[in-house]
């Protein structure tokens, strides 16, 4: 067996995927017709596919976000949001995934009106039959964005909805010059209603960003945290040596971070796959798992970042198993839940796949 075709095959957890960004091209097509949105720069799926990616693909966090202008056009009814929301479930089933949380903002989804109560919704419907249909667990994370003020209006939103799926609340957008700590009444709500906060910090900008998401805002997640590495010393091998306060704490505390590693060439966080530091976190054992960010810009599946993961850093099965109990342990289900994925999808799935490995050598 191929390892692509091995590592499908296998049970996945993505924690950082965006609903606005992972749409699939036909979708696009279709709902811009019936929207008679007619901006989009072609009509041919493919073609389409390839303006995303190509778009996204320049090296700049800015440029990149450019593309949602077209997605979240398209999102601006109920049925659309039921609709992509749902195609997600099924994307995410094709690709092996046997959980996933994915986060949108609603504030992007309000051009024909509706309010963010019926969008909020529309997604949590779409994820619902989803699962129903495909099996695949799911987690609605609402973000606030750093360039707006009303990110406590949405934190009160994620925390109104959390017995209906919203799982957190995340804090997205630019990074430079939006600091989270502008955004400390959104976070203090949240944690006074003892519920999840993830922060996108330390893609665009240093670790001071990710220090200020931990320390002052109360993450219990960390989204990219690239930048991490201007925490910790090197030898001439490029092996770690010594870890400053920061990354430090982040590794005694178990602190997740939500590793993205294709999106994170094409938005400039890092030059090119090799030097990622995601090897280096993982061997120093930091709890990292590896997620897609935006499917359609980045042109990836969960499966295609495992892959990338095993050509450039030589992973094996043990390694994606233990990456994928990583983000389990990290998702904001129920600790009992948790325990249900891993020891009864996610262990048991690894342990068939060996199996079959075994008798295609026998």
């Amino acid at each position: 067996m191929k390892s692509e075709e091995i590592i499908r095959g296998v049970p996945k957890v993505q924690l950082h995927d965006h609903l606005d960004g992972g749409l699939r091209p036909k979708t696009i097509i279709e709902l811009a017709k019936d929207l008679k949105y007619n901006k989009l720069p072609t009509k041919d799926p493919v073609e389409l596919a390839e303006w995303f990616h190509r778009g996204a693909n320049k090296g700049n966090l800015v440029e990149y976000l450019q593309g949602f202008e077209h997605t979240c056009a398209v999102m601006q009814t109920k049925d659309a949001l039921f609709r992509i929301a749902y195609e997600m479930i099924e994307d995410m089933k094709n690709d092996g995934v046997c959980y996933v949380e994915t986060r949108f903002a609603p504030v992007f989804h309000k051009q024909k009106g509706l309010y963010h109560e019926e969008i909020i919704q529309a997604v949590l419907d779409g994820l619902d039959k989803g699962k129903k249909d495909f099996g695949v667990g799911y987690g609605l994370i609402l973000c606030g964005m750093r360039n707006m003020k009303n990110t406590l209006e949405i934190a009160e939103l994620a925390v109104d909805f959390r017995k209906q799926g919203v799982v957190g609340f995340d804090l997205a957008g630019e990074e430079g010059g939006f600091p989270p700590k502008k955004h400390l009444d959104a976070f203090q709500y949240i944690k006074q209603k003892n519920f999840n906060i993830t922060i996108h910090a330390g893609e665009a900008f240093g670790k001071d960003s990710i220090w200020q998401a931990i320390q002052i805002c109360g993450a219990l997640r960390i989204g990219h945290a690239t930048r991490l590495i201007e925490d910790m010393a090197f030898d001439k091998e490029g092996h770690i040596v010594a870890l400053g306060e920061l990354a430090q704490y982040i590794l005694d505390t178990r602190l997740p971070l939500e590793i993205c590693l294709l999106s994170n060439v094409h938005t400039g966080a890092i030059d090119k796959l090799e030097n990622h530091p995601f090897i280096k976190l993982y061997k120093e054992k930091f709890r990292v798992f590896l997620n897609t960010d935006d499917r359609l810009m980045s042109d990836t599946t969960l499966t295609k970042e495992y892959v990338t993961a095993t050509d450039y850093f030589g992973l094996n099965l043990d390694d994606i198993e233990k990456l994928n109990i990583n983000a389990m342990k990290s998702s904001f289900i129920p600790y009992k839940e948790r325990l249900h994925y891993i020891y009864k999808v996610i262990k048991p799935g690894f342990q068939k796949m060996r199996d079959t490995l075994l008798s295609l050598k026998v």
